[in-house]
């Protein structure tokens, strides 16, 4: 990757933006029109994806630039990283922004922040780094970083207003997106499945390379047992992008039964989740648009050992994925790490689709649930970024 061969003379003013995975690139790709439209289409520059691009952005890097995860998978990175984000904060202040927005990312983002506000440039963070489940000392890194904070979820505004920072709810951007009740039918046709009394079982088991090393074969397992069990079932897995395709066809083909019932998808996860009966979904940002789609699911994660004690340790709470968190309490079966197992997880998987009982159940909470995060996110979050803004 690294930077493009063709970058243009140095764009100045306008707002500058950081977004370091594809979930960013998406939420981004909401709020940039917007905030363009109000600076009175000043350029719209720094680090992004294809979303970004598709808004308007001017991309001096690509967002994947940065999607590492983990403490010990970054250490093999840190002199690149450590390179590129000083590059950044150069460059960044040197194009005498208007305001700079980093998009999630925190451990990258609020580094390039702290620097610029130094340098005299607002800073504005999109996406509350989830101190609130560990790490809280980062609200210190926080308060010295950022001029304001946009959050996604309401509860966070307590934890910000009791530390002294500024912080504005501005809704999830993807309840805003996600319909409220899901085509489940029209999505099945988009993917040639008919009406033949068969499950559709969507199966996602990660976005990255390095996330599919540890869950993908224990997901793909568990699937190959359940149809083992049961017979047949018509299985989606979105891929989002080619590289990850491959790898995914390379893991799946060791499982005979999954390999004859699979559609791997590229670029159209939110459509295969819409199609499911039930979802089995690596932990992160997918469990919740499962839960927005109204989805049964099962939720596992699987990293690298060092990596997952260092993490654990740091935890405040025990539940990780986003539906737990947000409702208080464990409807959605989590299996990490250690229990991160093929068999355990088929069963979860096999009562995620039989039980029609917690599935109606699923659907009222998960209904509130997508209720409460609504809200008009490009213009409230244009309304802060413009106030932050220097003229």
């Amino acid at each position: 990757m690294g930077i493009q061969s063709s970058i243009p003379t140095l764009e100045r003013n306008g707002a500058v933006w950081l977004a370091g995975e594809a979930s960013g690139d998406f939420i981004a790709s909401l709020v940039i029109p917007e905030v363009a439209a109000r600076m009175g289409g000043a350029p719209q520059y720094g680090v992004g994806g294809d979303k970004m691009r598709a808004a308007g952005f001017r991309a001096w890097y690509d967002s994947r630039e940065l999607s590492v995860r983990g403490y010990v998978e970054v250490l093999t990175h840190l002199p690149r990283l450590l390179s590129f984000r000083k590059d950044l904060i150069t460059r960044f202040g040197d194009s005498m922004p208007q305001v700079f927005v980093g998009v999630d990312a925190p451990d990258f983002n609020l580094a390039v922040e702290e620097k610029l506000r130094r340098r005299g440039v607002p800073t504005v963070h999109f996406v509350s780094p989830s101190i609130w489940a560990w790490r809280p000392e980062r609200i210190q890194t926080i308060r010295r970083a950022v001029d304001h904070m946009l959050l996604v979820f309401p509860f966070e505004q307590e934890i910000y207003r009791k530390a002294g920072v500024p912080a504005t709810f501005v809704g999830h951007p993807l309840a805003g997106i996600i319909p409220m009740t899901p085509d489940t039918a029209g999505a099945r046709r988009s993917f040639g499945i008919g009406d033949d009394g068969l499950p559709v079982i969507t199966v996602m088991p990660g976005s990255r390379v390095d996330e599919l090393k540890g869950c993908a074969p224990v997901f793909f397992n568990a699937v190959e047992r359940l149809l083992a069990r049961n017979g047949g079932a018509h299985v989606l897995i979105p891929a989002v992008d080619e590289q990850v395709r491959t790898r995914i066809l390379q893991v799946a083909s060791m499982y005979p039964r999954l390999a004859q019932a699979m559609q791997i998808v590229t670029g159209e996860s939110h459509r295969t989740i819409e199609a499911a009966d039930a979802v089995l979904v690596a932990s992160g940002t997918a469990a919740l648009e499962c839960a927005l789609y109204k989805k049964p699911m099962v939720v596992g994660y699987k990293m690298p050992a060092l990596t997952g004690m260092i993490m654990q340790k740091k935890a405040l709470i025990h539940c990780v994925s986003l539906p737990n968190i947000l409702l208080g309490e464990n409807v959605v079966p989590e299996f990490l790490q250690f229990f991160c197992e093929p068999d355990p997880i088929s069963y979860a998987l096999e009562d995620a689709l039989q039980n029609e009982a917690r599935r109606r159940m699923l659907e009222e909470r998960f209904s509130a649930m997508h209720e409460s995060l609504i809200a008009d996110t490009p213009a409230l979050a244009a309304d802060v970024i413009m106030s932050v803004a220097r003229s």
